[in-house]
Order: C-alpha cells, then structure tokens, then sequence
C-alpha cells in the first residue's frame, strides 16, 4: 500500500484502493460510471452559473452545505464520465471538514490509475472539479 493512500481520508483511501483492483482500463471506466449513477438527482434550481466549474468542456455543477462543521457535496455532470468523476470525488470528500478537503491535493487521481485513460481534457477537468470543490468548501466555512 502507498503512502498517499494511508494519507488520504479514510473513503477516498477506499475509492484508490477499490480502482487499483480493477486492473482493467474497461472496468474503471465502468465503476466511474457507477459512481455517477449513485449521485443523488441534482435540483435543477441550482444548475446556475455560481455552481457551474469553470474549465470543463462539459456542463459541471457542484454545491456545498455545511451539516455539524462536515461539508456534503451535490453535482452533476451531462457527460457520463465526468459525472463519475463528480460522483467519486463527491464519495472520497463528503462529511469531511473544509479544512480536511483543502489540505487535500489531486494526486490520488494518479493512485487510481484513471489518469493514464483519461483524455487530457478530462484530466483537466477532474483538476477543475477538484479545485472547485476545495473553493467551496472553504466558500461554506465564512
């Protein structure tokens, strides 16, 4: 087991873990997809441009609320993959604190193994989700 992943908190660890048994690129791309079917339907009320990452060739949205000093993520994504990518950040980072999930850096993405089946503009917009998610999470904090 890697030191990033006894770094990271206790579900995205689980997530690393859960893509380094699927050594097949077919198969991570289908829990990818698992994962975007396993977000919550996302209000289309909050399909604003606050919510919207900017830097994603697809459309991507992303909220935070803050529940006993946890942030809880809601996103969505009108590509399949890139709302996998929402889904599975938005499983690794939910319930943390916002100081947690700014401490945190993307490179887990490379423990995964997606990185190296991910497009560059993809790979880019999983940075740009990330990111976004950090600003909002620390936006939740003030």
């Amino acid at each position: 087991m890697s030191s990033i992943i006894n770094s990271l908190p206790p579900n995205l660890a689980k997530i690393v873990q859960r893509f380094q048994r699927a050594t097949d690129p077919k198969r991570r791309y289908e829990q990818l997809i698992w994962y975007g079917q396993k977000l919550k339907e996302f209000p289309e009320a909050d399909k604003i441009s606050e919510n919207k990452v900017p830097g994603c060739v697809s459309q991507v949205y992303i909220t935070a609320a803050l529940t006993d000093d946890k942030v809880i993520f809601q996103g969505d994504s009108d590509s399949q993959l890139t709302k996998g990518l929402v889904g599975l950040l938005i499983e690794g980072l939910n319930g943390l604190t916002p100081a947690e999930i700014v401490q945190l850096t993307p490179d887990f993405i490379q423990e995964t193994g997606l990185n190296v089946s991910l497009t560059p503009s993809r790979a880019n917009g999983f940075y740009n989700i990330f990111k976004t998610m950090q600003k909002k999470a620390l936006e939740c904090q003030s």
